[in-house]
């Protein structure tokens, strides 16, 4: 019982690491980072954390304009909010 239990514990942890989006952008079509965070804090983001994820969008953490803790990905081209 006790492996069966282990392994559904690893199999939602491991299925967390792929839950964010994939963005497949060319790099040349990027905008440039300070351009994308200067877009976002026009929004009302305050930017803790900037990183690009693994599948190649923009991930900011941070507070939005309500002050609500917030991580949020983004297109690199285009800089609008990806759901998930």
């Amino acid at each position: 019982m006790k492996s069966v239990v282990l392994s559904a514990v690893i199999l939602a942890v491991s299925g967390m690491a792929f839950a964010e989006p994939a963005c497949n952008v060319p790099k040349e079509k990027w905008m440039p980072e300070a351009a994308f965070k200067k877009s976002a804090e026009a929004q009302g983001y305050k930017i803790k954390t900037f990183k690009v994820n693994k599948g190649q969008c923009y991930e900011i953490y941070g507070t939005d304009k309500d002050g609500k803790k917030v991580e949020h990905w983004f297109d690199p081209a285009t800089g609008v909010r990806v759901t998930q």
